[in-house]
């Protein structure tokens, strides 16, 4: 775990006090917990100490702990231990709180993180010139499904590109804020899937049938309406298989049922052939070359793989200067046949294969801060 320490004494207030609708809302959540147990409101108490200074003070600790009847120390050891508090000075427009874990820095949070550099500071908890604005690196804040995202106070964004998170910064820093709707930037509902819902769409959904329970009706019925000879049918029918006709079936029957129920099972578990890919021959697809005698590490593009190193190489890519040229129409066309839903556009592959196509390994570093992976 990272070292927190209380910001320097030349930033450190004199003292500390609740205002008034604090003060009020502070004593409310101390009586909520039985007697002797008021030091549970440690937490929400240095909350909104924070939320009303902007960040946890020596002097908001230490009235804290006076209200709460602890010791200065206890209070210092919540405040230093969970990183949703500041303890020093930060934006006083905005703090932006960029997530870092897996799914997000799979999606393009270190992209976000460039652009904080780029606008506020190259450091973390760095103040603009302006002291308006700030911003840090965090773990998990719980949106992995709209990955990237960063928080804002107690808003999240979702779904952010660079640009977009450049058009935030902005805002805050112009004092509109508050015109920024939070959550997904994308047409997306919430966590719902990109474009829409895409299944349940039906007003009454169909009920799945199993393959082997329509074989057996299949079956069922054409032994239903077998002809019953007029000498059987006056008759009642016997539960004896010898005797009854209509239970009687050709000594092939168990195994072309079984042959057929394997059939329509694997027809039905079969998946649509590249459903939804687009055409190899369609005009937006980025021309190709033959295969050079050094084909350019295509996988030193953050998003590349493997896998989708030889893919792209099967459609003719072998260069990073190829990649560099790619159109709007053309980007689309590839993240259509890896099935990406934007994901070259928020990874920035052209940005980067510039980069490597220009000056290597080198001038990536110069660009990005960091060596490819």
């Amino acid at each position: 775990m990272s070292v927190r320490r209380l910001a320097e004494d030349q930033f450190q207030p004199a003292a500390f006090a609740f205002n008034d609708e604090n003060a009020a809302w502070a004593d409310k959540t101390i009586q909520k917990y039985p007697a002797g147990r008021q030091q549970s409101a440690v937490i929400p108490l240095l909350m909104r100490a924070q939320e009303q200074d902007g960040w946890v003070t020596r002097a908001a600790i230490e009235k804290v702990a006076d209200m709460l009847d602890m010791a200065y120390i206890r209070v210092l050891e919540v405040a230093t231990f969970y990183t949703q508090f500041q303890l020093g000075p930060v934006g006083t427009r905005a703090h932006i709180q960029v997530c870092g874990t897996t799914p997000c820095m799979l999606r393009g949070s270190e992209g976000l993180m460039s652009v904080c550099k780029s606008k506020i500071h190259h450091h973390p908890f760095e103040r603009n010139a302006e002291g308006t604005l700030s911003w840090e690196e965090v773990e998990c804040l719980g949106a992995c499904v709209n990955a990237p995202m960063v928080m804002i106070g107690k808003d999240t964004y979702e779904d952010l590109t660079p640009e977009r998170l450049e058009e935030i910064i902005d805002t805050f820093q112009a004092g509109n804020g508050a015109s920024i709707t939070p959550g997904p930037q994308i047409d997306r509902h919430f966590s719902s899937p990109e474009g829409g819902p895409t299944s349940l769409t039906d007003e009454e959904p169909k009920k799945k049938t199993s393959a082997k329970k329509v074989v057996a009706e299949a079956a069922t019925a054409k032994v239903d309406a077998a002809p019953v000879p007029p000498s059987e049918a006056a008759r009642p029918k016997s539960t004896d298989a010898e005797t009854n006709a209509a239970l009687k079936t050709p000594a092939t029957a168990p195994k072309a049922a079984a042959k057929n129920v394997k059939a329509v099972e694997e027809q039905a578990a079969a998946p649509a052939a590249d459903a939804g890919k687009p055409s190899l021959t369609d005009k937006n697809r980025p021309a190709g070359i033959e295969k050079p005698a050094t084909p350019d590490d295509l996988k030193l593009i953050s998003g590349v793989g493997p896998k989708i190193e030889g893919t792209l190489h099967e459609l003719g890519i072998f260069t990073f200067a190829q990649v560099a040229g790619w159109k709007k129409a053309e980007r689309e066309w590839v993240d259509g046949y890896l099935n990406f839903k934007g994901r070259i556009d928020r990874d920035d592959w052209v940005k980067q294969a510039k980069a490597l196509a220009k000056g290597g390994e080198a001038e990536y570093i110069k660009v990005f801060g960091k060596k490819p992976r």
